[in-house]
């Protein structure tokens, strides 16, 4: 299953949290010509380097469907950022 939301949420000590909510299927369907042109030099590439360009695609999927539940914490003296994909 493809990811649905991704959670951004910076925490700054002197000033209040902020959060931003991104939908992904939204921004998928609008970069999507992009998506496009990426998937065709992918199968360039593979072409090129003589890997199967059906499993490098299917293992690119695979991936993109574990990211549901993943969270990145980063913090940095002061600041701390979470992203958060459900």
């Amino acid at each position: 299953m493809m990811p649905q939301l991704v959670t951004l949420r910076v925490a700054r000590p002197d000033r209040r949290t902020i959060r931003v909510w991104v939908p992904v299927l939204p921004v998928v369907l609008v970069l999507s010509p992009i998506l496009v042109l990426a998937v065709l030099g992918v199968v360039v590439a593979c072409h090129l380097y003589h890997v199967s360009a059906v499993r490098a695609l299917g293992a690119g999927w695979r991936f993109v469907s574990a990211l549901p539940g993943t969270r990145f914490d980063v913090e940095d003296g002061y600041m701390a950022v979470l992203v958060t994909i459900r």
